[in-house]
C-alpha cells in the first residue's frame, strides 16, 4: 500500500490551520493520530473522519494553544513528521489492554500502577510509602472518578537516580502500596511493570478495567451536569451511532476516541465540532467483529463509559500549582501538608524538569464545602508564598508573578528527619 500522505493547509480556513490525513487503513489508526495531536498540545476546532473501505481519510482544523493558526514552518513540518512515524509502515499499535511485564523496571525508572478506592489523604499516604521506601518520584498522574482512583507512577532509586532492579525491594513496594490502597468494596491492584506507556492513554484504560462508569444514585445529587451522550442503531447500514454534547474543554477528542477504542469499537466515520457553546461528537461505529451494538445493555455500557471519560478530567476542586527545586521525598511533605489543613486531592500531574519540580493539584475540603481563604493562606506560609501558586478562587488575590530564588524554597520547612 501507498505510504501515508499528511498535507497542511494554511490558506482554505481563515481561524485554523487544517490537516488532512491519508492512509491505508488499520486498527487504532485514529486514536493514533489523535494522539499525535494532543501530545502536541493542538486544539481540534473540528474533524471529519472517514475510514471505510480499507483507507483512512481524516481532516483535522487545529489551532494552538492560544487559539491562534500554526504559521512556524518548522512546527508544522513537525507536525507532519509525528503523525506520519506514528502511522507509517512497522509502527506498531499498543494493545487496548497492556498487560504488566513481571517487576522488571525499565533501565531510566520503575513504572507503579495503582487503582483503588479513593479517600481523602491517599495521594499523601501512598507518596509516604514511596519515600519511606527510598523511592525518588519522577513523574505521576493521578486521577480520581466515582470515588475510585487511579495513578501511575514513574519511580527511581533515591541514592542512585537509577530503576530499581531489585526484585525482592519491587515485590516489597508492591505490598505496601497495594496495602495502602486497600478497598472496602473491590481488591485494590498495586502493579510494578517495565516498559513505557501513554500515562493518560492507560490511566483511562485502568479506570475502565475498574469500572469506575458504574454510577450510583447517591452520587448523582452531587455530580456536575451529565453529558448527553446516546447510541442508536441504523439497521440498513449496520453501524451504531454515537452522538455527544457537553461543554466543550482540552482532550475531550483524545479521552472520547480512547474510550471506543478500548471498548473495542472502531470509528468508520464521524464529525466533531467544537467552534459552538458545546462540544458536538458524532460516530458511525461497529464492534471489532464488524457487528453494530446488539443489545441494549451494551448500549447502556457504551453510554456509561463515555460519560465517564468525559467527566475524570472535569477535576473537582481549587487548582494549586508548585514550582520548586525537586528533592526526594517533596511531593509527600508538601501532600501531607493538604492532608493536615483539611484537604483532598481530586487530581494530580506531578513532573520533573531538569532540577526542577513542576506539579499541579486540583483540591478540595474533605467535607466537600469550598476551601477557605484562610486554610489557602496557612498553606501558603508553610510551604512558601511564590512557591505555590493559587489558580482560581475568587477571593483569592493574584500571587507574585516570579518567585526570589534567595527566597525561601522549603529549606527551613522540610528539614531531613532522623530514622
Amino acid at each position: 500500500m501507498n505510504p501515508p500522505r499528511i498535507t497542511i493547509d494554511n490558506a482554505s480556513c481563515a481561524n485554523a490551520t487544517i490537516i488532512h490525513v491519508d492512509s491505508a487503513n488499520k486498527y487504532g489508526i485514529l486514536l493514533e493520530v489523535v494522539q499525535v495531536l494532543t501530545d502536541l498540545e493542538l486544539i481540534v476546532k473540528k474533524a471529519y473522519i472517514s475510514s471505510d473501505g480499507g483507507w483512512f481519510m481524516d481532516v483535522f482544523n487545529v489551532t494552538d494553544q492560544s487559539g491562534q493558526k500554526i504559521m512556524d514552518e518548522s512546527v508544522l513540518e513537525g507536525i507532519k513528521d509525528c503523525i506520519y512515524k506514528s502511522i507509517a509502515p512497522g509502527s506498531c499499535f499498543l494493545p487496548s489492554r497492556r498487560r504488566a511485564i513481571g517487576v522488571e523496571p525499565s533501565s531510566d525508572y520503575t513504572l507503579i500502577e495503582l487503582t483503588g478506592t479513593d479517600r481523602p489523604g491517599l495521594l499523601s499516604e501512598v507518596s509516604a510509602v514511596l519515600t519511606n521506601l527510598d523511592c525518588n518520584v519522577v513523574n505521576a498522574e493521578v486521577w480520581t472518578h466515582n470515588k475510585r482512583a487511579a495513578a501511575v507512577i514513574q519511580v527511581t532509586d533515591r541514592k542512585s537516580g537509577l530503576a530499581i532492579s531489585d526484585a525482592e525491594r519491587l515485590c516489597r513496594i508492591k505490598e505496601r502500596l497495594r496495602y495502602v490502597f486497600k478497598g472496602r468494596s473491590r481488591d485494590a491492584k498495586a502493579t510494578v511493570a517495565m516498559g513505557i506507556t501513554h500515562t493518560e492513554r492507560r490511566l483511562h484504560q485502568m479506570m475502565l478495567e475498574d469500572r469506575d462508569y458504574e454510577r450510583y444514585d447517591k452520587d448523582k445529587a452531587n455530580a456536575n451536569p451529565i453529558p448527553m451522550v446516546s447510541v442508536v442503531n441504523w439497521l440498513q447500514k449496520e453501524y451504531s451511532v454515537v452522538t455527544m454534547r457537553c461543554k466543550d474543554r482540552p482532550k475531550l477528542l483524545f479521552d472520547t476516541v480512547c474510550t471506543l477504542t478500548d471498548m473495542q469499537y472502531v470509528v468508520y466515520h464521524g464529525s466533531v465540532d467544537t467552534e459552538g457553546p458545546e462540544a458536538y461528537q458524532e460516530y458511525y461505529i461497529r464492534h471489532i467483529d464488524g457487528s453494530p451494538v446488539n443489545s441494549e445493555a451494551e448500549r447502556k455500557r457504551i453510554i456509561q463509559c463515555l460519560e465517564a471519560a468525559i467527566e475524570r478530567r472535569v477535576s473537582e476542586g481549587l487548582k494549586l500549582e508548585l514550582s520548586t527545586g525537586d528533592r526526594v521525598g517533596l511531593l509527600s511533605d508538601v501532600t501531607r501538608i493538604f492532608r493536615e489543613n483539611g484537604l483532598t486531592v481530586t487530581r494530580a500531574e506531578v513532573a520533573t524538569r531538569g532540577n526542577k519540580a513542576i506539579n499541579t493539584f486540583f483540591v478540595r475540603d474533605t467535607a466537600g464545602s469550598s476551601v477557605e481563604l484562610k486554610t489557602l493562606e496557612a498553606i501558603r506560609q508553610e510551604i512558601g508564598q511564590t512557591v505555590l501558586q493559587v489558580k482560581g478562587h475568587p477571593d483569592h488575590p493574584k500571587s507574585p508573578a516570579q518567585e526570589s530564588p534567595t527566597r525561601f524554597l522549603f529549606s527551613s520547612l522540610f528539614r531531613p528527619r532522623s530514622l
